[in-house]
């Protein structure tokens, strides 16, 4: 979403994902040479910044290479539990799957509101147990704040 506050801006768009694919080449490297950058490696600034260039990542095989990746990183607190459920739901929905922590959203009518979730009954349950810190309503109602779009729905 980082161009969600310029939607009609199509050469900044285009700016973004160009930005996307070389930082994706860059880390593919990166990655290649070293396995996943975790905190011992790169500490808990560049862990995270791992993730937001994995995240933002316009190959999606190579999001599900480094979901692997990362959900070792995790299991040996390389990682951040909240960054593997971010991408796991950015994978989910690339690949036509409803998502499974609610971190995804769309426009609907001009508002950010969840993609489709798994068992959204229990989402907040699985928010929690992954340190994700708002609610499903309280996290799109802060990006609809955020991102000036209005009340989510």
């Amino acid at each position: 979403m980082a161009w969600i506050d310029r939607p009609d801006d199509k050469e900044f768009a285009e700016q973004v994902f160009a930005n996307d694919r070389q930082n994706t080449e860059w880390l593919r490297g990166l990655i290649e040479e070293h396995g996943w950058l975790g905190k011992s490696i790169v500490g808990k600034e560049g862990a995270d910044a791992t993730f937001l260039l994995v995240q933002h990542s316009p190959d999606l095989s190579f999001q599900q290479y480094c979901l692997t990746l990362l959900e070792a990183a995790v299991l040996v607190k390389e990682a951040k539990p909240e960054n593997l459920a971010y991408l796991i739901d950015r994978v989910r929905i690339a690949e036509g799957k409803k998502q499974i922590y609610g971190t995804q959203g769309t426009h609907v009518d001009g508002v950010i509101v969840p993609s489709p979730i798994e068992d959204e009954a229990n989402v907040d349950v699985r928010r929690k147990s992954v340190k994700l810190r708002l609610p499903l309503a309280k996290y799109f109602a802060m990006m609809n704040e955020l991102y000036k779009t209005g009340p989510a729905k």
